[in-house]
């Protein structure tokens, strides 16, 4: 039986990437996907699982806005009949300016699409999964959250509350039989990532791409995929507040540099 057969799930930020990957492979694995985001290539990653076969629809939204989730939630219900899985993937890298020259605004923008979005998914998908009495909300965070220089500041700040805040969740639901975890992927290829791997292509350096992983490489978006739908299943049903880097060991690994003022 597929891991996820009978499981309704949603996968936000699901147009490309770790999200369209996480998708393809929820649906793969048997479960009913709502995939959500704000460009046309949402309903592409949509139409790819019907065409193998799966049952999957689309909404074009920003699950930062509360009332978009709310109806978010309610959609999958109401479409699927419930709702078991919320892949809150979201994000935004933030500005490599100089930290004294940052503002505000920035920052807030960051924190409303990596943070607050998962605040929200912890809400509403937690509002219906406790009344149902199960449920896995899993968050991505990033490895940036742990250790300097391995993205703009802004963005390693919001992802280290995101940290706590799948911490702090697990703590909340006690008893409810609903789990929050969060993945910490590595350097991957994604649509956020882009401009670091078209710029390392131009110079003749992609090899030298994810070489200060112990792995000596970046990571797939299939592969975090696959850590997503492990949380998503009840193969991880003993697993609740957790932090899974999924990084090529990056992770275990001294800081290095430092970002200039």
């Amino acid at each position: 039986m597929k891991r996820l057969e009978g499981k309704r799930a949603v996968v936000t930020g699901g147009g490309s990437g770790i999200g369209r990957a996480s998708a393809i492979r929820f649906a793969r694995e048997g479960a009913s996907v709502l995939v959500v985001g704000r460009a046309g290539n949402t309903e592409e990653t949509a139409s790819t699982i019907r065409g193998e076969g799966g049952v999957a629809s689309a909404m074009i939204t920003d699950a930062a806005v509360e009332e978009n989730v709310a109806a978010i939630v309610s959609r999958c219900v109401s479409e699927f009949g419930g709702l078991e899985v919320f892949f809150a993937n979201i994000g935004v890298t933030g500005t490599n300016t100089p930290l004294l020259e940052q503002t505000v605004e920035e920052w807030s923008e960051v924190y409303r699409i990596n943070t607050i979005s998962c605040f929200l998914a912890i809400k509403y998908a937690g509002r219906h999964m406790t009344t149902q009495g199960y449920g896995s909300i899993i968050l991505t965070s990033s490895a940036a959250s742990l250790r300097a220089n391995a993205g703009a500041i802004s963005y390693s700040a919001s992802k280290a509350a995101v940290n706590n805040l799948a911490q702090t969740a697990a703590n909340a639901f006690a008893g409810t039989g609903v789990r929050v975890n969060a993945v910490l992927p590595g350097l991957v290829e994604t649509q956020l990532t882009r401009k670091v791997f078209e710029d390392a292509r131009a110079r003749g350096i992609e090899s030298k791409l994810g070489h200060v992983t112990p792995l000596k490489r970046p990571g797939r978006s299939e592969e975090i995929a696959a850590a997503a739908a492990f949380l998503a299943s009840d193969d991880s049903s003993y697993v609740d507040g957790q932090l899974l880097s999924v990084d090529g060991g990056v992770s275990s690994t001294h800081p290095y540099g430092r970002i200039a003022l």
